[in-house]
């Protein structure tokens, strides 16, 4: 596993979980929003963040942090593993409550200097039947990628840790290995 995608709803923990793999394999990091979003809450035009998201494409690893939705068949094309958290809405909903004021990589902006983003929080309320049947379907199309599902936080904290002991670790070559047979990473 060499270029990784992390994907779902807003609020899963997807930026944290990015973090912690990039920290432990090695593997460059790169958040969608900061490819996307200006630090005064702009966006950049579609064709700068798409030439931004090839660029990150053409590298020998990565790990994408973000949807994107309109980006994720591209993205998916060129990947080899996909993390999919699949957390109920109300896990997700306290997720961006709680990190509301804390220093965040995978933005360009403090989310406390603004008030709480009430559109944002209903796409958030949307996502599964807005956004979800898309992923689903072409997670299926792209079903030979090595795809791992988390629904708790208590998973994905498993999985990092079974990452820190060893059982993820950087192989020498610089590529990310899982000592896992597939069989045991699809109960993720």
């Amino acid at each position: 596993m060499k270029k990784i995608l992390v994907i779902g709803c807003p609020g899963s923990g997807k930026s944290y979980f990015s973090g912690k793999l990039a920290e432990i394999t090695g593997i460059p990091l790169c958040h969608l929003d900061m490819l996307y979003w200006n630090a005064d809450r702009t966006n950049v035009t579609r064709e700068v963040f798409l030439e931004r998201l090839n660029k990150v494409l053409e590298t020998e690893s990565f790990i994408i942090d973000g949807n994107f939705s309109f980006t994720l068949e591209h993205r998916l094309n060129n990947s080899d593993t996909v993390f999919f958290f699949d957390l109920p809405v109300e896990v997700c909903i306290e997720g961006i409550l709680q990190r509301r004021g804390k220093p965040r990589p995978d933005l360009p902006w403090n989310e406390a200097d603004y008030p709480v983003d009430e559109e944002f929080l209903t796409f958030v309320r949307n996502f599964e039947k807005d956004r979800k049947p898309n992923i689903l379907s072409l997670l299926e199309k792209y079903s030979d990628r090595e795809i791992i599902t988390f629904r708790s936080r208590a998973e994905v904290n498993e999985f990092i840790e079974k990452c820190k002991v060893g059982i993820c670790r950087d192989a020498p070559t610089g590529t990310f290995a899982v000592g896992m047979p597939r069989q045991a990473l699809s109960r993720y």
